[in-house]
């Protein structure tokens, strides 16, 4: 009885040692993924973005589209996680002319809120709004999708899966309350706000082609 006992007792500390290497392997992973996403998609940042490009529509249209971002990029990261290289590969393109082609269109747009303080094409289409540009390439960018491939392939489904749906729900809250924030702000101070982040946006977009052709 007391060999068994003693045995019981070495199971159960080698399981529960496994278990906790295990969590804390897990919880690093996790949190790591996480953050590397959440920096990447930079949801604050893109606030004066959004608001300009949804500026002029109601408050139901505006919800509409945030749906409609928040879905289609939340979709977009997860079918490139899981299937990423193959879709790229099976056109013949590489991460590299992913990342140039991101780029090139991130800059068009970031040039139309520069010059004009808001997005002009689609009018006011809350589908198209939702996903051009502010699912992609504004959320689930080049650098997003890459983020997600990587974290897949070194982390696996659950964490990347985990990641995706705390960085979008998160993207979420911060665009809904985007309303908020601009009316303490004014118009003037929105309109300098965008225009700022539209010259960042600009200068990620080029970072995203140099990266490119340097891989290249």
């Amino acid at each position: 009885m007391d060999f068994q006992y003693m045995m019981i007792q070495d199971i159960v500390s080698i399981a529960s040692h496994d278990l906790f290497s295990f969590l804390n392997i897990f919880g690093d992973d996790f949190l790591r993924s996480t953050i590397a996403l959440f920096v990447v998609i930079n949801p604050i940042g893109i606030i004066p973005l959004f608001a300009s490009i949804t500026q002029k529509m109601q408050k139901k249209e505006r919800n509409r589209v945030l749906k409609t971002t928040v879905i289609t990029a939340g979709a977009l990261l997860m079918i490139f996680a899981v299937a990423g290289t193959q879709i790229l590969s099976i056109f013949g393109i590489t991460i590299s002319s992913f990342m140039i082609a991101g780029g090139i269109l991130l800059f068009v747009v970031s040039i139309e809120l520069l010059t004009h303080g808001g997005w002009r094409f689609g009018g006011t289409v809350s589908d198209e709004s939702g996903v051009v540009p502010l699912a992609f390439p504004l959320l689930a960018g080049p650098g997003a999708i890459t983020t997600v491939i990587l974290s897949f392939q070194t982390s696996g489904l659950i964490v990347t899966t985990l990641s995706i749906a705390i960085v979008i729900g998160l993207t979420y809250i911060v665009f809904y309350l985007t309303g908020t924030i601009y009316r303490i702000l004014g118009r003037r101070g929105s309109l300098i706000i965008t225009r700022i982040f539209a010259v960042l946006v600009a200068a990620i977009a080029v970072q995203y082609v140099v990266d490119g052709l340097k891989t290249i």
